[in-house]
C-alpha cells in the first residue's frame, strides 16, 4: 500500500509535465495561428514581441496594438484490452487562451512593447469512476505572463530585442487514493500558486526586399510553489496518516525554446515561410516535492519523468486576395517529449500533427479582424506509467478557433 500511495503522490505536481509536457500550441497571435506558429522571422502586428522582440523594429507604423482569444476544446481517450476492453473519454472545458500586445516607436529605430498572453494552461476532466482515478480525475492550470520589450533596429536589414518576462502559475487539482474506506475511495486536492521570471531574445535580418530571418530564445521558467494546500478526505483510521492542513512545495521547469525561422515573398501578394522550434524538454529529468508533515504513508518523493528535447517543425504562407482579405494556411509536426515508460494521464502529449487555416478582413482602414483555426491529432499509442503499473492506449484531437482584432496607426 505505501509504494502505491507514494507512486501516485509522486503526480500531485503534474502541473510542471502538464505545462512543459502538454501540446505546447503557442496561441499567440491569429495571424501567426493561420499560418502554422510560424512567426519567428515575420513583422505582422505588436505579437512579434512574444515570437521575435527583434522583429518589433521592422514594424511599419508607429503604433499597435493587437487581442484575441482562441476558445480551446480537447478530447483524450484511454482504451485497454486487456482483460476486456474498457473504454474512458475526458469531458474537459472549454479553455480561453488570450493575448494583448501593444507596440509603439520611440524613434526611428526603437520600438517599445508590451506582451500579456498565456503561453502555458489546460483543463481537463476524467469521470470521477475511470480506471485511472488514482492517477488524475480533474486538473485546472493557468499561466499567465507579462513582457515589457525593447527592440532597436541597427540597420536597414538587422533588428535585436529583449523582453523580461513576469509569470504567474496557479494548479488546482483532484484524484482519489485506494483507502478503502466505508465511503469509498479516499481523495486528494491541491491548491497552489507562484510567480517566476525568465527573458525573451531575438534577432531578425532582412538580407532583401523578399527574404527574412529570424532566430528567437525563450528561457526556462522555473516554478517553485512553496506551501501549496494538500487537502486529504481518508477514513478517520488514516487521518494521522495524512494529516489536515497539510503543504507541500515542488519546484516545475517549463522548457526553454529556440526558434529559428525564415520567410520569402514570393511577389507583392504571396508568402511563405518555415519555423522550427527546439523545445528543450530535457530540463523535466524528474519530479521532486516535500510535505511540511511527513509520515509512514506520506514521505517525500522523487519520481523520473526522463522528457527529451524535441524540434517541431512548422511551414505557413499567406495570400493577400485584395486590400480588404488576406487568407492564411499551415501545418506543423509536434513529436510528444515524454519517456513511454513514465506516460501519465493527466500529460496525453503524443506525437502531434496540426492543420491551421485562417483569414484577415479589413472593414475600415487601420482594423483587420483576423480569424483562425488549428486542428491538433495525436497519434494513437499504446504507453505507460511503469511506476503504478498502469498502461493503455491514448488518443488526442485538439480544436481551437480563434479570434482577434489588430489596430495600427
Amino acid at each position: 500500500m505505501q509504494k502505491r500511495i507514494t507512486s501516485i503522490l509522486a503526480l500531485l505536481f503534474l502541473a510542471g509535465s502538464m505545462l512543459a509536457g502538454g501540446p505546447q500550441v503557442s496561441l499567440h497571435g491569429q495571424k501567426q495561428i493561420g499560418m502554422g506558429l510560424i512567426g519567428t522571422s515575420l513583422s505582422l502586428d505588436a505579437s512579434s514581441a512574444f515570437y521575435n522582440p527583434g522583429a518589433l523594429a521592422f514594424l511599419n507604423q508607429k503604433t499597435y496594438i493587437s487581442f484575441g482569444i482562441s476558445p480551446l476544446r480537447s478530447f483524450a481517450v484511454y482504451r485497454t484490452a486487456q482483460p476486456s476492453v474498457y473504454e474512458s473519454r475526458t469531458h474537459n472545458p472549454i479553455g480561453t487562451p488570450f493575448y494583448l500586445y501593444a507596440s509603439t516607436q520611440i524613434t526611428k529605430k526603437l520600438t517599445a512593447a508590451l506582451a500579456i498572453n498565456t503561453p502555458y494552461g489546460n483543463s481537463l476532466k476524467w469521470d470521477k469512476n475511470w480506471a485511472g482515478r488514482y492517477e488524475i480525475q480533474d486538473l485546472s492550470l493557468e499561466c499567465i505572463t507579462m513582457q515589457p520589450t525593447l527592440s532597436y533596429k541597427v540597420n536597414d536589414w538587422l533588428g535585436i530585442g529583449a523582453g523580461f518576462v513576469y509569470a504567474y502559475g496557479k494548479v488546482v487539482l483532484n484524484k482519489a487514493l485506494p483507502l478503502g474506506g466505508t465511503n469509498g475511495d479516499g481523495t486528494l486536492g491541491i491548491e497552489g500558486s507562484t510567480t517566476t521570471t525568465g527573458f525573451n531574445i531575438g534577432v531578425k535580418i532582412k538580407p532583401t526586399k523578399k527574404l527574412e530571418f529570424g532566430i528567437d530564445y525563450r528561457s526556462k521558467l522555473s516554478m517553485k510553489l512553496k506551501d501549496a494546500k494538500a487537502d486529504f478526505v481518508v477514513p478517520v483510521s488514516m487521518s494521522t496518516s495524512f494529516p489536515a492542513g497539510n503543504t507541500v512545495n515542488a519546484e516545475l521547469p517549463l522548457a526553454a525554446n529556440l526558434d529559428i525561422g525564415g520567410s520569402y515573398w514570393v511577389d507583392e501578394k504571396l508568402m511563405v515561410g518555415f519555423s522550427l522550434n527546439y523545445v528543450m524538454w530535457n530540463v523535466y529529468d524528474s519530479l521532486k516535492f516535500d510535505f511540511k508533515t511527513n509520515t509512514s504513508q506520506l514521505p517525500d518523493v522523487h519520481s523520473p519523468r526522463e522528457y527529451k528535447s524535441q524540434m517541431i517543425y512548422r511551414i505557413g504562407g499567406q495570400y493577400i486576395l485584395n486590400t480588404k482579405v488576406t487568407l492564411r494556411a499551415g501545418a506543423y509536426y509536434d513529436p510528444s517529449p515524454c519517456n513511454p515508460n513514465y506516460f501519465t494521464p493527466e500529460t496525453p502529449s503524443l506525437n502531434n500533427t496540426a492543420f491551421t487555416c485562417g483569414l484577415s478582413y479589413s472593414p475600415v482602414k487601420k482594423v483587420s479582424i483576423d480569424l483562425s483555426f488549428l486542428y491538433i491529432q495525436g497519434a494513437q499509442k499504446n504507453l505507460t506509467f511503469v511506476p503504478d503499473n498502469f498502461s493503455g492506449t491514448y488518443k488526442t484531437r485538439f480544436f481551437i478557433p480563434g479570434i482577434g482584432v489588430s489596430i495600427n496607426l
